[in-house]
């Protein structure tokens, strides 16, 4: 049996509710999860229940005694409510186990759709150094204007972006006029307005091994404090003699009656009628930001490997999101950077568009396509603390068939820029062969979904099953069924080797030949592979192959590729020539 009651109608739903057992004068005892510890309050100490975090307490009846359980604090607003639930005195032990595991069910259930009506903050947080914030504003209106102070926006907020509604749709608001204060009180500060006045400085002296504190009375001539930052030397009158710098820890007799502890907005709100209510807050905020990243682990031969993402999200903005739904845009969003001499912050679609996006209801899902972007969103809520890095594991694929490949451009950084007959051009001694990998981000291969620009670390275990780094590169934005192609290092045991051995121009008849010799050795003991020898045909865009070893692939207009396997130190020679003519 479940039932809803208030705390002061306790004792009599306990009662109504076991009719075999009246609670003892003890008292029932319930036991409030606060932090890491627990509260008991008894028939005689009424605490009020709002004091601690927990919304419900389940009481089981059974045995002729009652269990007590207590379910993981949850947040809400007011904290006077609990669920009763009795179970029959005549159950037997087993009977009850099961009938306690169904009420448990229909707990769970009933606290998605009780918590499902109550606002958490919303974060969604874009790659570029900011994040559209959401939050909750308690207020209580009359009708006509209203002053209201809010001081639960972050410290880096920009004040043209806020949107305040009632997401309900009961109450007509408007901001009539909004003042941003950002200038927190601080010593420097105080002393700034009691210039002119003589305030008491405490300072702590040693004599004969013994500290000694003294009140040192001074006037602040000059408290050295800028609005705006760059401080300067203060300079205090004491005895009659002026100095430039402070005689010991000042000592206010009051905060003065212009400061603010932290950041506030302080709104004249228009009401069209008096009432109490939740509004809803939103605003673009800088301080935010995100990256992917990727681990990526091979087994010791083979080309199935496992790969796993990781999402990590930094806050900077001076305020802590507890519970917050999050977000996170990737994509490459185009945000006017606030300009140096301090003014607006002008935004591509607007500020107050971006928080309207936002503040729309969307689908508690993962992933998906949202305008030109991709949104994903982190499954639970979840608390993101004031400079904390948090972590969130986005992707888990494993057995994804990511091959190796090898390739070897001995004229890497050479282009067409136009005819050309210079004989040198294009040599080169370079002889490493780079290590690339490869993968398909298609379903078939156990992605198929939108990845991230990040890092990509490889790890390929050793004969002893241990994990060892062979380097890391970078991914771009990766649409689904594209491929994704990095480079990892260069091999060690692969050797190019690339010359021209033939080159005649004829600049009468408007043509000329080119040979090159590429040698490729193998130098691992067991393992063949197959290089790819990748060619550009640099001097003109006109050409053609007259002569070749092996066949080859046109990339695009200037460039060939050659797929030669070489088996274990074995060492393969391929040749052509190319005839440009203009």
């Amino acid at each position: 049996m479940v039932r809803k009651c208030d705390f002061e109608n306790f004792k009599s739903c306990a009662s109504a509710l076991s009719p075999y057992r009246q609670p003892s004068a003890a008292g029932i005892r319930w036991f409030c999860h606060a932090g890491h510890n627990f509260a008991n309050v008894s028939d005689g100490h009424k605490q009020p229940l709002r004091a601690h975090p927990v919304p419900f307490l389940i009481l089981l009846a059974s045995f002729g005694q009652w269990l007590n359980l207590s379910v993981m604090p949850l947040r809400m607003r007011e904290c006077s409510r609990f669920l009763l639930i009795t179970l029959p005195l005549a159950c037997r032990k087993v009977d009850a186990t099961i009938a306690i595991m169904k009420t448990i069910t229909a707990l769970l259930a009933l606290c998605t759709l009780t918590f499902a009506a109550i606002a958490e903050p919303a974060l969604t947080i874009y790659n570029q150094n900011f994040a559209v914030v959401r939050d909750t504003v308690p207020l209580d209106l009359k009708a006509g204007a209203n002053p209201v102070v809010y001081s639960g926006a972050t410290a880096q907020v920009e004040p043209d972006s806020v949107i305040l509604r009632d997401p309900a749709g009961k109450h007509s608001l408007q901001i009539l006029e909004q003042n941003y204060r950002n200038d927190p009180v601080s010593q420097e500060l105080l002393l700034s307005l009691f210039e002119g006045k003589t305030i008491d400085f405490q300072n702590i002296r040693t004599k004969d091994s013994t500290q000694i504190t003294e009140l040192i009375p001074g006037k602040i001539v000059r408290s050295g404090f800028v609005p705006g930052g760059g401080n300067t030397q203060p300079i205090i009158e004491v005895n009659g003699k002026l100095q430039f710098s402070l005689p010991g820890e000042p000592l206010f007799p009051d905060l003065g009656s212009d400061t603010i502890l932290k950041p506030a907005f302080n709104w004249l709100l228009q009401s069209d009628k008096a009432g109490s209510f939740d509004a809803e807050v939103g605003y673009v905020t800088e301080g935010f930001d995100w990256s992917a990243s990727y681990n990526l682990v091979s087994p010791e031969k083979g080309d199935l490997c496992d790969l796993v993402g990781w999402i990590t999200m930094n806050n900077n903005s001076g305020k802590t999101f507890e519970n917050a739904k999050i977000k996170l845009m990737a994509g490459d969003v185009n945000k006017i950077q606030p300009q140096a001499y301090g003014g607006g912050r002008p935004m591509f679609k607007g500020a107050r568009a971006m928080v309207m996006d936002a503040m729309a209801e969307a689908p508690a899902v993962s992933e998906k396509a949202f305008d030109e972007f991709h949104l994903y969103s982190i499954a639970r809520p979840t608390t993101l603390h004031d400079h904390e890095t948090k972590q969130v594991e986005f992707v888990h694929a494993e057995k994804m068939f990511a091959p190796t490949i090898y390739v070897y451009d001995g004229a890497q950084g050479y282009q067409f820029y136009g005819l050309n007959y210079d004989r040198g051009y294009g040599q080169s001694d370079n002889k490493k062969i780079i290590v690339q990998r490869e993968f398909k981000n298609a379903e078939t291969n156990q992605l198929g979904i939108a990845l991230p620009a990040g890092k990509l670390r490889f790890y390929r275990r050793d004969d002893d099953g241990q994990l060892q780094f062979v380097g890391e590169n970078t991914i771009d934005h990766t649409p689904r069924n594209e491929t994704v192609r990095i480079t990892t290092g260069n091999s060690f045991d692969l050797v190019g080797e690339r010359k021209q051995t033939d080159f005649h121009v004829d600049t009468a008849e408007k043509w000329m030949d080119e040979t090159f010799e590429i040698k490729l050795r193998n130098r691992k003991k067991t393992d063949a592979v197959e290089i790819r020898v990748v060619e550009h045909l640099y001097r003109w865009s006109n050409w053609s192959i007259t002569a070749k070893s092996d066949e080859f692939t046109k990339k695009d207009s200037q460039t060939i590729e050659f797929r030669i396997p070489v088996k274990p130190d074995e060492e393969k020679t391929v040749t052509y020539t190319v005839h440009y003519s203009w």
